[in-house]
C-alpha cells in the first residue's frame, strides 16, 4: 500500500504486484493439487493383467477381451489399470507396443496402463501396484510363485476370476468389492 503514496517506494510496485499475482496462481494450484488428491484417494482402484485377459476368449490374445473387461469394470464404478507384459504387442500385433498405444486403444490415461520392460516379469508389478493402490486384481492367474512377498494374494476376493461363457464375458462380480 505505501508504494502507492509514497514516491520514492513506488519502484517497489514493480516486484510486489508480480509476486503478488505468483502467489494467488501458487495458492490456487495447491487448493486444486489438494482436492485432487482427496478426490484420487476415494477411488476405487482394480488392477487387470492385460496379458492374462487378453487370453480370456478362445485362448487367443484380443486386446478387445481387455477393452470390454476394462468397460465392465469402470461401470461397476471401479477405476482400471492395466499391466502388461512386454511381450503383449508381439503377441496382438507382431510388434512391441509402449503404454501409449495400448492406452489409447483401451481409451484409459496413459498413467493408467503400463508395459513393463523386456525381461521383466509383470507379476511383482501388477502385485505392487495393487498393494500400493489397496486394489484386487483381475486375473485367472493364481500367482503361486509369489505368495512368499505378496501373502494377500490368499485373501478372499483379492484376484477376481473372469472369462467368457457362451460368448459373454463374466467377472466374479460377488468378489469385487
Amino acid at each position: 500500500m505505501a508504494t502507492l503514496f509514497i514516491p520514492d517506494w513506488s519502484d517497489f510496485l514493480l516486484i510486489a504486484g508480480p509476486c503478488f499475482l505468483a502467489s494467488v496462481v501458487l495458492l490456487v494450484r495447491a487448493i486444486a493439487r489438494r482436492a485432487k488428491q482427496r478426490k484420487s484417494s476415494s477411488t476405487r482402484w482394480i488392477v487387470v493383467d492385460g496379458s492374462n485377459v487378453m487370453h480370456w476368449r478362445d485362448g487367443t490374445p484380443q486386446i478387445e477381451t481387455v477393452k470390454e473387461t476394462v468397460n465392465q469394470i469402470s461401470a461397476l464404478g471401479y477405476t482400471p489399470g492395466v499391466v502388461f507384459d512386454a511381450n503383449a504387442g508381439h503377441l496382438l500385433s507382431g510388434r512391441y507396443q509402449h503404454d501409449g498405444a495400448f492406452a489409447k486403444f483401451l481409451g484409459l490415461p496413459e498413467e493408467r496402463v503400463m508395459v513393463v520392460p523386456k525381461g521383466t516379469p509383470a507379476d511383482p508389478a501388477i502385485l505392487t501396484a495393487a498393494r500400493d493402490l489397496g486394489a484386487q486384481i483381475v486375473t485367472n492367474d493364481r500367482f503361486r510363485d509369489w505368495v512368499g512377498q505378496f501373502p494377500e494374494i490368499h485373501q478372499p476376493g483379492h484376484l477376481i476370476r473372469g472369462g467368457y461363457r457362451s460368448g459373454e464375458l463374466w467377472l466374479d462380480v460377488g468378489a469385487i468389492g
